[in-house]
């Protein structure tokens, strides 16, 4: 449950002002259809979650001990940099698909979300907790949680907390798992490089 409740917390926070959630907005000012558009972005995260924490979860198998830690506990410590850099709005992302507003929803969000740091962080989160369905799982109702009110409330969704507040937070939250992780590889009774 540690493994859910902790993606879940992370990607809610960290999706806070990302360009999906300014994605879902663009989205919900173009459509003004909100069923649609939550229902795509379901449907996109959890493709797309599940895809990055089976990669996460695999490569931790390959690469096992403090040196592979190390490497996770710095990801996640890079996340947390990553984390204080805004996003740029992708407004071609909507325009990618023209089949119905689900579609266009679905393929914009799965495109949008490769290579992002919620991405990111579900392959580092199941590398760390080594399951899927938890972290993919966890990850998918962070998303949801960040973005049915970014569709419900359109822009004033991104007025309610300052985004250079969130952003912070979630910087915090990245760093102090990466310390976390890595004081948990290395500070090992008997570890030796």
């Amino acid at each position: 449950m540690e493994a859910f409740l902790i993606s879940l917390g992370l990607v809610a926070i960290a999706e806070i002002g990302d360009k999906t959630q300014l994605l879902a907005i663009l989205l919900a000012a173009r459509f003004r259809k909100p069923v649609p558009i939550i229902a795509g972005i379901f449907v996109a995260t959890i493709l797309n979650h599940a895809a990055a924490a089976t990669l996460g979860f695999l490569v931790s198998k390959w690469l096992t001990g403090p040196v592979f830690q190390g490497i996770v506990g710095a990801g996640f410590i890079a996340m947390a940099l990553w984390a204080l850099v805004p996003d740029k709005d992708d407004e071609d992302a909507a325009k990618r698909a023209a089949h119905g507003i689900f579609l266009t929803t679905v393929v914009s969000f799965f495109l949008v979300e490769i290579g992002d740091k919620t991405q990111i962080a579900t392959s580092l989160l199941a590398a760390r907790f080594h399951n899927i369905a938890l972290v993919a799982a966890g990850t998918t109702v962070g998303m949801m949680c960040a973005n049915v009110p970014a569709v419900l409330l359109g822009e004033a969704a991104t007025r309610i907390v300052p985004l250079r507040y969130v952003r912070m937070a979630a910087a915090v939250i990245f760093l102090v798992l990466g310390a976390w992780v890595l004081a948990a590889a290395f500070l090992k009774p008997g570890f030796s490089f």
